[in-house]
């Protein structure tokens, strides 16, 4: 019996059973195994408009490298990791979401580049890996060749465990996506500068605030899974009056891996009092007939773009006067938010009619003192409404949020740009400031909404928003 743990250059778990592989053993795993290389791929569906995207980022950044990594795994506990998730930007201009990956833009000289794409490459069959590393292919999966990677992202494929060397030893200037590989920012290090690399990542940002139409109808996507996953919450509310808000969690997140990649974000599902905290994500409070439900939840294709829609329900399907009373008002809101997303409109806009409309109904509550320019000016409102009105949605749930400020937040709307509009009322059930029927009751609304040409579409116009047509969407569902 060979002592394989000084020779076998893979790591083996310190208190594994097997301490050793005879020689007879891994001659034995060399030998054996069939022809599984896939010959009959074709690029993958988005492959025309990640080429395009190229072509834009080429021509802003001529005659400099750029350098785009998909990140590493995360370990979670001991050697178990996180599911992983691609870098938007990776997978926004590759198509690819491996862990791993680094996508290299060389340019041509003062114009152009050749894109190649550095991936890992099936694990080793003469060495072990595939069925020793924890990482190999008995025990995680096969990964594609680096021929078939070349057939579906349309791009030449190479070894990434030559990458580092490559840009170690590169001159001229360059840029990379800091914050996902801590490897290859180690091998630019002295070629890089924090400005620079700043400039190329809110241009990738900047990039996204316009969606082409391979990513508007993933969005549609998106949205269309998770409106099936709101009827299911609906449907089990039963049962997680008889468990907890985690029964909602669970009965949504079944939709998502079912139909999509997973959930676009942690799924809030905040019952009762809960509903005023902004992101109620523990999801371990009870679920009580006669109070509101609020989900704020989004289903993530597989291509990485998530819906994000919130829609406050009462859990015995009827509202209270007062709970409709203030469903009510933040409907209305919404409604004025609505109306004001359209091309050329500033995009502060949606969120200031959304405002006017919820401080003018807290001045006629008697909660704050008008007149409505003056709680509008001193933002007094916000003690109940806290949050902006909404934001853009993609590849990220916040999405472009590294874009400059006076592109995004201080910019002008656009046919293709897909925000939310999700104004939301909370008191607290300490907020000794309103009448106490108020306290613990929380409000939000929120669909994602596509400017067009001549106007908006709401891609989550499926899911019911008045109060009338929540409770009589409701009574159907549950029969």
């Amino acid at each position: 019996m060979a002592d394989a743990a000084d020779e076998q250059p893979i790591k083996q778990r310190k208190n594994g059973l097997y301490t050793g592989v005879s020689d007879e053993l891994a001659e034995n795993m060399k030998s054996g195994w069939g022809d599984t290389e896939l010959h009959d791929l074709q690029p993958i569906a988005q492959a025309a408009e990640l080429a395009e995207r190229r072509e834009r980022l080429s021509a802003r950044f001529p005659g400099e490298r750029l350098v785009i990594p998909a990140g590493n795994l995360k370990t979670r506990s001991n050697d178990t990791e996180y599911p992983f998730r691609s870098s938007v930007e990776y997978a926004y201009l590759s198509g690819n979401q491996t862990e791993d990956g680094v996508l290299v833009l060389e340019p041509t000289g003062a114009q152009g580049h050749t894109a190649t794409l550095y991936l890992l490459p099936r694990s080793d069959r003469e060495n072990g890996e595939f069925w020793l590393d924890s990482q190999g292919e008995l025990w995680v999966g096969r990964r594609h060749s680096l021929t078939e990677s070349e057939k579906l992202y349309g791009l030449p494929c190479a070894d990434v465990r030559t990458v580092a060397d490559l840009l170690r030893g590169a001159s001229g200037p360059v840029r990379v996506v800091r914050g996902h590989d801590a490897g290859i920012e180690a091998a630019l290090a002295d070629q890089v500068t924090a400005e620079r690399d700043e400039e190329l990542r809110s241009f990738l940002s900047e990039m996204r605030l316009v969606k082409d139409g391979f990513e508007i109808g993933e969005l549609q996507k998106a949205v269309d899974s998770t409106v099936r996953g709101f009827e299911d919450v609906v449907r089990s509310l039963d049962k997680a009056e008889a468990t907890s808000e985690r029964y909602i969690e669970g009965t949504f997140f079944l939709r998502a891996r079912v139909e999509g990649n997973d959930v676009g974000y942690g799924s809030i599902c905040a019952a009762g009092p809960h509903a005023t905290t902004l992101h109620w994500m523990r999801n371990d409070g009870p679920v009580r007939s006669g109070e509101l439900l609020l989900l704020d939840a989004g289903v993530e294709t597989h291509t990485l773009y998530t819906a994000d829609v919130t829609r406050t329900l009462p859990v015995n399907g009827r509202f209270t006067e007062l709970q409709r009373k203030i469903y009510d008002a933040v409907y209305e809101a919404q409604e004025a938010g609505i109306a004001a997303v359209k091309p050329g409109a500033k995009y502060l806009d949606f969120h200031n009619a959304a405002q006017r409309v919820l401080a003018t109904k807290l001045v006629e509550w008697g909660l704050v003192e008008g007149p409505v320019e003056r709680v509008l000016e001193l933002g007094l409102q916000r003690r109940w409404t806290l949050h902006g009105t909404g934001h853009m949605l993609g590849m990220d749930v916040h999405d472009c949020a590294v874009a400059r400020r006076e592109t995004y937040a201080e910019g002008t709307l656009e046919p293709g740009m897909c925000l939310t509009v999700e104004p939301g009322l909370y008191f607290q059930a300490d907020d000794e400031t309103v009448p106490e029927e108020y306290r613990g009751i929380g409000v939000r609304i929120e669909d994602d909404i596509l400017v067009t040409e001549d106007g908006n579409r709401n891609l989550s116009a499926a899911l019911p928003r008045s109060s009338s047509d929540v409770e009589s969407w409701m009574a159907k569902l549950r029969g």
